[in-house]
């Protein structure tokens, strides 16, 4: 079978992140009757919504685990096998950590793609643990009616350096790592309706390792930290929220946003997990636009780090990131709890 002229993303019913459980639904899913058992050491698990599963070690460092994978949200195979894996290591970046080994998660519809394509994917990779300095060192395959292909990755962070999603305070200034709007544009190259630039952008963007998130765990005035996948921005931002015990305010002139993200918002092109993702929190949202309302709950794949720091430290935080050529607005703040979880300022 040849591999020229495939694309992946015919092969496929979801894209990327969009093919993510709703939250909604998802909490439906993981609603439990079965008693709960203790586990002194673990610090991190299902109750927080967090990036990644975290175990103290007991002597100052803790393990990070997570997994992710998905189905293509790019034609080409390489690509897609990259981006699934900055994806993936994106996690334990979001913790604060230091990933030190991935395993791969391949299932492969092998009477229609064939084995050398797959090969492609796994190079992709490979492209991608080698520039995060780590060993694609396994892992597990099947024969599946769709491509998938994600990444489980351990991690490692010293304990005083986690970060987690659910401990913003009150006055923290929100920043956001990455632009907004790669569900959409990712959709209109599905369809054919992409500018060439924009989409070669939104690649660009999520081939971007997080690396910065363990630069950022090290600084103590950074009191949250999470990445914006397929929830979408809103979504999870509503889990800082709720985890954190409080509000948010998003000045939306100032959240980043992909370049001509205006232009597939007039033509109403978005992923259809939008409309999933604003049902499972519309109720939660003030001030929402018609804009707004498709870019901030647009499904991010590869999506950039969420952080919360703390006001005072603004001018350190923002020469810090640009000591790596890295230019950031602050978009929001987090505030005292209010009627509805965030509100959005136009």
């Amino acid at each position: 079978m040849s591999t020229e002229n495939i694309k992946l993303t015919q092969y496929s019913h979801g894209s990327g992140c969009g093919c993510k459980i709703a939250p909604a639904v998802l909490d439906k899913i993981l609603h439990t009757a079965f008693p709960k058992a203790s586990f002194p050491s673990l610090l991190v698990g299902n109750e927080s919504k967090d990036d990644a599963a975290v175990m103290d070690l007991g002597n100052g460092t803790c393990l990070i685990n997570t997994t992710d994978f998905f189905m293509p949200i790019v034609d080409d195979a390489f690509t897609f096998g990259a981006i699934a894996s900055v994806n993936a290591i994106s996690d334990v970046y979001a913790m604060g950590g230091k990933p030190i080994m991935a395993l791969a998660i391949l299932g492969w519809p092998v009477e229609k793609l064939s084995a050398e394509l797959a090969q492609q994917v796994l190079d992709g990779s490979r492209s991608i643990c080698a520039k995060a300095g780590i060993p694609l060192a396994g892992g597990h395959s099947i024969d599946s009616p769709e491509p998938i292909f994600g990444l489980a990755v351990s991690g490692l962070v010293e304990k005083s350096n986690l970060k987690k999603n659910n401990t913003a305070k009150a006055g923290d200034l929100l920043y956001l790592t990455k632009p907004l709007g790669v569900g959409m544009i990712s959709t209109a190259h599905k369809r054919g309706l992409a500018l060439a630039a924009d989409f070669e952008e939104a690649v660009k963007s999520m081939l971007q390792l997080n690396t910065m998130g363990e630069v950022f765990g090290k600084q103590n005035f950074i009191h949250a930290m999470t990445d914006i996948t397929g929830f979408g921005l809103l979504g999870h931002l509503v889990e800082v929220c709720e985890g954190s015990g409080l509000s948010a305010e998003i000045n939306y002139a100032n959240v980043p946003l992909l370049k001509n993200i205006s232009h597939y918002s007039s033509n109403m092109i978005y992923p259809d997990n939008t409309m999933r993702n604003w049902s499972s929190y519309q109720d939660k949202i003030d001030g929402i636009g018609s804009e707004s309302f498709l870019t901030l709950s647009d499904p991010q794949t590869s999506g950039g780090l969420l952080v919360c720091v703390a006001p005072d430290t603004q001018h350190e935080f923002e020469t810090l990131c640009q000591t790596y050529n890295l230019a950031l607005k602050c978009f929001g703040k987090m505030t005292e709890v209010n009627a509805k979880t965030i509100k959005i300022i136009h």
